[in-house]
């Protein structure tokens, strides 16, 4: 029987993983689908009404209904799907936690420009504007190991992805972002021991990053060179 969900998904892409995470903290099946967003399918434009992923597809008893934009995904996997809850019971929490999976977006922008850019001011900018932003994270952290103390949320799903390029960036030389966040460095530290972080992406993806980063003439390797 084909599964009930299935993700449209890339496999560089943050905001696939954080519905991989989430589906897999819930512990809940699901095909994954990988398409070239170089040269979309007719079929998934047909779905995806802004041409991006994740696209999540879930099956009624009239046909198959498509969500798009990653959080919805994700808020609808947290009230639909069995398993352990990733967002908080209280209504406030609740709404800091989905703050702060917006922050996370802000971030991935800023790093999409950080790792694109093939001149050295806009790196530069890219970079300042990161240091400012995980600044700000790090006044928001607790004791940890995750973004609310021991257990896993959604906001854990959405900066595991993040934290995860700079894994490969860390390869050509200390962007110093973390150099004055000791929470954040150790939350960075204990995402990628958590199952549902390491089964998000496929082993491949840091010779696919670096990769990508050679087709953009990216500044990060010039810096490096």
């Amino acid at each position: 029987m084909a599964a009930a969900l299935k993700l449209i998904s890339h496999k560089l892409c943050p905001y696939v993983q954080r519905a991989v995470i989430a589906l897999t903290e819930k512990g809940v099946a699901f095909g994954r689908i990988d398409i070239d967003l170089a040269d979309k399918p007719d079929w998934f434009l047909k779905i995806s009404p802004l041409g991006k992923v994740p696209v999540l597809t879930v099956a009624t008893a009239t046909g198959e209904v498509a969500l798009f934009e990653s959080n919805v995904i994700c808020e609808y996997i947290e009230e639909t799907q069995p398993g352990p809850k990733l967002h908080p019971a209280d209504a406030l929490d609740r709404a800091q936690h989905r703050a702060w999976m917006e922050f996370g977006s802000a971030i991935l922008s800023d790093l999409w420009g950080l790792e694109t850019t093939t001149d050295a001011a806009i790196f530069e900018a890219k970079r300042q504007a990161l240091v400012a932003k995980f600044a700000r994270v790090e006044a928001a952290l607790d004791a940890g190991p995750f973004f609310a103390g021991e257990s896993f949320s959604l906001v854990d799903a959405v900066f595991a992805p993040i934290f995860r390029y700079f894994d490969v960036f860390d390869e050509f030389g200390d962007l110093h972002v973390f150099a004055d966040t000791p929470k954040l460095r150790a939350w960075r530290a204990a995402l990628p021991r958590r199952p549902s972080v390491k089964a998000a992406v496929g082993a491949d993806y840091p010779t696919l990053l670096r990769a990508f980063l050679v087709r953009h003439n990216a500044y990060l390797l010039q810096r490096a060179a």
